[in-house]
């Protein structure tokens, strides 16, 4: 279906064309650009470090992004396609057994080649068979392939969050406290939401049993937890880590960083509960998907503006992914589809909670309504955080 390469992806034009093959060019050029902007503030360092089994270096996403494409869209799609490496059908594979074998997921910084280059230069490409193949394959092909390219911009989306919140945890452990990205002024308000959590640790709620699920005082004991993760106390005071460097907790900042057993404490502390996601979407269906995204540079939770006179929920979407009581399990009637893509979610529906709304750092165009993210209870490391719910 792709004829033979005429210009790298920077030249690809999108002039003459029709607009659905038009969008979706533009749609990927837009989305792989994203990616590598992100990594723009990193030194080479930064790119192969793992701090933790749950988390993958930024030169792992950066390749296993691009091998979702050679090996979903281009393998299948473009006939004269060669990957420049086949062992990299090994090394970046994350859970697709249907496709082969899989390097181990703990052990992804230990891969120190191919290097960062070699990986851009993967990167570039597989960027020029998928445009070549997007601007020439045929138009009667075109519905074939529009569902895949489509899956895999929205699965490079999920990676540039990963690479924000994998880098940060990464960073948090360096006693320097690097800075990524400078930090953004803060406006001045007059609602305090971080106060109210404060309260619930002045208050002894990381010491009380009775607020807490089994499973959730077992990790409280286990891992020692006194505060949302990368906070630190220091002189009476508490400080925490962000992309900008180490400062002080900001009381007019939403809380983020606590896991679904801290929210779930909290919210019984507060003598209320978290929503369900039906609540939740419910209410989302209401407000316009606006918020504080990754586009805005922030790269952490903005300070709470409300609307005077306004009944809507202040940042619902944005800032943090906010934990819901709903287990992630199938919607009635969902099948799994056949093949390597089915495995894309269908598997991980078990152990896992639901968060809705997006964070600080969700790409603005990924966010809906009716995303359901999933982690487990006991996660932390992302951009999460609380809504309360009471019953009327």
């Amino acid at each position: 279906m792709a004829r033979e390469l005429r210009a790298p992806p920077t030249a690809v034009t999108t002039l003459g064309l029709a607009p659905e093959r038009q969008g979706l060019i533009e749609r990927y050029q837009q989305v792989r650009q994203s990616t590598e902007t992100l990594c723009k503030p990193l030194a080479i360092e930064d790119y192969v470090i793992q701090s933790m089994p749950d988390c993958s270096p930024t030169k792992w996403h950066l390749a296993h992004v691009s091998w979702f494409f050679e090996t979903f869209l281009l393998k299948p799609f473009a006939s004269d396609y060669q990957s420049p490496d086949p062992d990299y059908a090994y090394l970046f594979n994350s859970y697709y057994n249907a496709v082969g074998d899989k390097y181990p997921r703990p052990q992804r910084g230990l891969i120190s080649r191919p290097t960062v280059d070699d990986v851009y230069r993967y990167r570039k490409h597989v960027d020029e068979y998928a445009l070549d193949l997007l601007e020439c394959v045929d138009a009667a092909d075109l519905p074939k392939i529009m569902p895949i390219v489509t899956l895999g911009l929205q699965h490079e989306q999920q990676h540039q969050e990963l690479i924000v919140t994998d880098l940060k945890h990464m960073l948090s452990h360096n006693p320097l406290h690097p800075v990524y990205t400078d930090r953004l002024s803060n406006p001045a308000v007059e609602v305090a939401p971080l106060q109210w959590y404060l309260e619930f640790i002045r208050d002894g709620g990381y010491g009380r049993a009775e607020y807490w699920l089994s499973m959730g005082w077992a990790t409280v004991q286990q891992e020692r937890w006194r505060a949302p993760l990368y906070w630190e106390e220091h002189d009476g005071g508490w400080l925490q880590y962000t992309l900008s460097g180490l400062r002080p907790v900001d009381l007019a900042e939403p809380v983020t960083h606590v896991s679904y057993f801290e929210a779930d404490a909290y919210a019984r502390w507060a003598g209320a509960r978290l929503p369900t996601e039906a609540e939740w979407e419910m209410v989302a269906a209401t407000v316009p998907t606006q918020g504080n995204f990754v586009e805005s540079g922030r790269f952490h939770p903005a300070p709470m503006h409300v609307s005077a006179g306004s009944p809507a929920p202040a940042q619902l979407f944005g800032d943090v992914w906010e934990w819901t009581q709903s287990s992630s399990s199938p919607y009635p009637g969902f099948r799994i589809a056949p093949g390597a893509l089915g495995e894309y979610n269908g598997k991980f529906m078990c152990n896992q909670y639901v968060l809705r709304g997006g964070s600080c750092a969700t790409p603005e165009s990924h966010i809906r309504p009716t995303y359901r993210n999933f982690f487990p209870p006991e996660a932390r490391w992302q951009f999460s955080g609380v809504r309360l719910a009471q019953d009327a």
